[in-house]
């Protein structure tokens, strides 16, 4: 049984960190992944003006993000500039795709794009796009051939914009099953790789989830029938949550689950079809995300 395993990296905090012990992790397990860099100024901690928004505040509490993300990630360029993680941090990038995993874009600003994308026009969206493939490619000595959008906030724009890029796929959306995205009646030939699982902080303290129970419940909900896409993060998952993943992992590899790249699942998907994306709410998370929706379903209308 087969499940992709997508790594987000959001914060120079994670990469430095996150990053590497992941990479060891998954070594003496045997697995591959891929990893989605941000690469630009770390302003995270500009989301604490979030904190005024109900659903985010509970969510802070919830997950205990002091305890996960660490002071520093939370305080990240709120009163001066944040680092440029790529400038600082390019050989664990470079490491990291030499350990044979999938290097992709995640975001130049991830903080920007997740607070600001609403109000971007093609132009600033598309600079946020090349900023970011021009410092990977330099990294990498080549471009990146894959993306995912920060929280999952992507549209028509985007792919519009994203279509420019040498992307073999892209992940932006949570779904059911590779496909096609459709805009303005024209299929575009970057196809999108869903995620379908929750992630730790949708289901941590939601629904009688617990650390000691969140590894069989996630298990749960992995199955043979089905598309299954994992998104861990490597603040999360790389760092305070180290154990349970790796305890995640033993588990699931004990029965059957083999963890594999984006770029894997796509290969040995049987069908990919069109879609479009919609804008929906998911439990556990504040905002919009983007979803898969079939060309029968209502299209949402552009902003």
């Amino acid at each position: 049984m087969e499940a992709g395993l997508r790594i987000d990296v959001d914060t120079l905090r994670g990469t430095k960190l996150g990053v590497a012990r992941l990479c060891q992790l998954l070594a003496r397990h045997r697995v591959r992944a891929s990893f989605f860099f941000s690469v630009g100024p770390d302003n995270m901690g500009r989301h604490l003006w979030r904190l005024a928004r109900p659903a985010f505040a509970w969510k802070m509490l919830r997950t205990r993000a002091a305890r996960l993300y660490g002071w520093d990630i939370l305080w990240r360029g709120t009163f001066w500039p944040g680092p440029v993680i790529g400038q600082r941090l390019a050989p664990v990038i470079r490491a990291t795709a030499d350990a044979g995993h999938e290097v992709g874009l995640h975001a130049w600003d991830h903080y920007q794009w997740q607070a600001h994308l609403d109000s971007m026009e093609g132009p600033a969206i598309r600079r946020c796009l090349e900023r970011g493939v021009d410092v990977l490619t330099g990294i990498l000595g080549r471009p990146p051939t894959c993306s995912a959008a920060p929280a999952w906030r992507c549209d028509d724009r985007v792919l519009r914009e994203k279509a420019r890029l040498p992307f073999a796929y892209n992940s932006d959306c949570r779904g059911q099953s590779p496909f096609y995205p459709v805009v303005d009646g024209t299929v575009l030939s970057q196809p999108q790789v869903p995620v379908t699982l929750p992630t730790y902080d949708e289901r941590i303290g939601r629904d009688g989830v617990t650390e000691d129970n969140y590894n069989d419940s996630l298990l749960s909900l992995i199955r043979p029938d089905r598309l299954n896409v994992l998104t861990i993060h490597a603040e999360v998952e790389g760092m305070a949550c180290m154990g349970m993943f790796d305890a995640f992992l033993q588990k699931a590899q004990s029965r059957g689950v083999a963890f594999v790249p984006l770029g894997t699942v796509l290969a040995s998907a049987p069908m990919i079809g069109h879609g479009t994306l919609i804008r929906r709410e998911t439990p556990g998370r504040e905002g919009w995300l983007a979803y898969q929706a079939p060309l029968d379903a209502p299209k949402r209308p552009e902003p």
